[in-house]
């Protein structure tokens, strides 16, 4: 079982940065393949980045792609997302997940725990 927990969300203007972490309980999070999904009001969930349990595979949807960066501190059971040159359709509410197979997925269905979200908002 591994509990995630989101923190680092909040309002900042178009073009600034937020960085979010995912603290995660239990002594397995180092074999997980963490990701992160967004989603905003009437629109489905979307996988933002996804990393695999190493840390050495990375992907990234193509709207995030030069602007977030996903990292994992496994000493620290913690995920990152450095999110630069925000932009107002990034406004949603932010998720860590955590899937058991070690692998970077953007598939929601693939993933075994999640958190409960951090909301972003980005103002123009």
């Amino acid at each position: 079982q591994v509990r995630l927990v989101e923190s680092g969300g909040g309002l900042v203007q178009a073009g600034g940065s937020l960085r979010l972490s995912c603290a995660a309980s239990g002594r397995t999070f180092s074999s997980y393949g963490m990701g992160w999904f967004r989603q905003a009001p009437v629109k489905e969930r979307e996988c933002v980045a996804a990393i695999t349990w190493s840390g050495g595979s990375r992907v990234y949807a193509d709207s995030v792609k030069g602007r977030f960066t996903a990292s994992r501190d496994n000493a620290k059971n913690t995920l990152y997302l450095q999110m630069n040159s925000l932009k107002p359709e990034d406004t949603a509410n932010y998720y860590c997940a955590a899937n058991r197979g070690g692998t970077a997925s953007g598939t929601p269905g693939r993933y075994n725990y999640w958190g409960q979200g951090t909301q972003v908002t980005v103002s123009s």
